[in-house]
């Protein structure tokens, strides 16, 4: 059997390996999709975190194959949305031994439930696939405590900004501003509903942001009235932008990775009382993402599909264009 892994830093591989071998409690899907996330981009730069060959892919759908004496939620046939966090704190495709880049994955402890969520009947399993980032892109809305009437600021308008730009308007939220350096992807949050879109190279993004949002009276200052912000750019200097130009009792989430450290004016988030959170993984309820997509075709924010054999152009796709969306990797039927 195929799997893509990652031996070594730059050092990616679609390997053999031994067929999976279930249990009582476990389930075999057939991968119809699986997602290329920036989380990927970042094993492959940085190496197996496992100290040995590292599995990738953790945004998958596909159909049921074989189901364990004890697993009672789903039965083969079924087209599902795996769910890649277990309860262990495991990840499929982020350490944990399998990964949904591969033509049959191994899903453990399936019988405990919450691991396979049923597909929408007449949903393709490539738009079933993005369940997983609209469900990361929705918990960073969640963070940042956003209700209707909020007026809010998102940073990087790639999947997970946009993902996060769809759960807002579906939610009701309408005055969300997009800053991003790609036009297409500016282009893409407007068709979401955002009411405006800036590139940060051709206009002052806080001068801007007064002017849609209004200001907020500060001791040194007015701000820009903006009330929530969500880092989905992974610029450590956003951080300290919205710290030093955002609102008193302004909130940010940031789902961006940011993996050396940023320095902080923790004046600034002390005098303003400004709410910092990270936002990792999902909802508690994972069907909301699922939801959401049969409300809201989001399948335009595909704007790649490559197969399993041609991982790595999905990977210099990703990270040698700013204008992509979601690059989806096409391992079975599409049904």
């Amino acid at each position: 059997m195929k799997q893509i892994r990652v031996h070594g830093p730059h050092d990616v591989r679609l390997d053999d390996i031994e067929d999976p071998a279930p249990g009582p409690l476990d389930a075999l899907v057939r991968v119809a999709a699986c997602g290329i996330c920036g989380t990927d981009v970042s094993f492959v730069h940085m190496g197996s975190i496992t100290g040995s060959p590292q599995a990738l892919g953790h945004e998958m759908s596909g159909t049921v194959a074989w189901i364990g004496s004890e697993v009672v939620d789903v039965s083969v046939g079924d087209r599902v949305i795996v769910h890649p966090a277990g309860d262990d704190g495991s990840r499929l495709g982020n350490g944990a031994p399998e990964g949904g880049l591969t033509p049959m994955l191994l899903v453990r402890d399936a019988a405990k439930g919450r691991r396979l969520f049923k597909v929408p009947e007449g949903m393709p399993l490539r738009v079933a696939a993005l369940a997983e980032p609209l469900a990361v892109g929705m918990q960073a809305v969640n963070q940042a405590d956003v209700a209707p009437g909020d007026k809010v600021a998102v940073f990087g308008c790639g999947p997970v900004g946009l993902m996060a730009i769809a759960t807002m308007i579906d939610r009701g939220i309408n005055d969300v501003v997009a800053i991003d350096l790609s036009a297409q992807r500016r282009e893409f949050a407007l068709g979401l509903g955002a009411t405006h879109a800036f590139d940060p190279t051709e206009v002052n993004v806080w001068k801007e942001l007064k002017r849609v949002h209004g200001t907020a009276p500060f001791m040194y200052g007015p701000t820009a009235a903006t009330d929530a912000f969500i880092e989905a750019s992974g610029s450590d200097r956003v951080i300290g932008e919205i710290l030093e130009r955002g609102r008193f009792g302004g909130r940010m989430a940031i789902v961006a990775l940011h993996y050396q450290p940023v320095l902080t004016n923790y004046v600034n988030v002390l005098m303003k009382q400004f709410t910092i959170r990270g936002s990792f993984e999902y909802p508690p309820r994972f069907e909301d993402a699922i939801e959401l997509l049969q409300r809201r075709d989001l399948s335009h924010l595909i704007t790649h599909t490559v197969s399993l054999e041609d991982y790595e152009r999905g990977l210099e796709l990703l990270e040698g264009s700013k204008d992509c969306g979601k690059v989806m990797v096409m391992i079975g039927e599409d049904a």
